[in-house]
């Protein structure tokens, strides 16, 4: 029988860290090929996602995605430079900008999403129920 386990060693919280840092870790050498960091694809997958039934707003993506605002504005510009995403004054606000993701960056967003989708596939191969882990972890998030 083995010892019971202590310290942070214990703890779910830590477990979940290490976890993440992993998926992170590989997600970034896989997106490498792309020019994307994780980070990068965060904010272009956002922009694609809500940008189904209208253009997003930069508060919106933060909100959505969980990135500081500051970081993702200098995220959002290094993807508009290259191309990928488009920045447009909102109508009625100016202060306000509305994103959008231009034909290169649905390429470049699309096969980073397979990329992602492969590394959820190979990173959590054999658990029982991959959608109860989801289920749970974004019961943990809203907390």
């Amino acid at each position: 029988m083995s010892a019971p386990l202590r310290g942070p060693l214990a703890s779910p919280g830590y477990r979940l860290h290490l976890a993440a840092l992993a998926w992170r870790r590989e997600l970034g050498v896989r997106l490498r090929p792309l020019g994307l960091t994780p980070t990068q694809f965060d904010a272009i997958a956002a922009v694609s996602f809500l940008g189904r039934t209208a253009r997003p707003t930069q508060q919106q993506i933060a909100d959505f995605s969980g990135l500081d605002r500051m970081m993702l504005s200098k995220v959002l510009a290094t993807l508009e430079q290259r191309g990928l995403v488009q920045r447009t004054p909102d109508a009625g606000d100016g202060r306000v900008k509305r994103l959008a993701v231009t034909a290169r960056g649905r390429e470049v967003v699309d096969a980073a999403t397979a990329i992602a989708r492969g590394v959820d596939a190979d990173l959590f191969a054999g658990i029982e129920s991959p959608e109860r882990l989801r289920d749970e972890l974004e019961r943990v998030a809203q907390n």
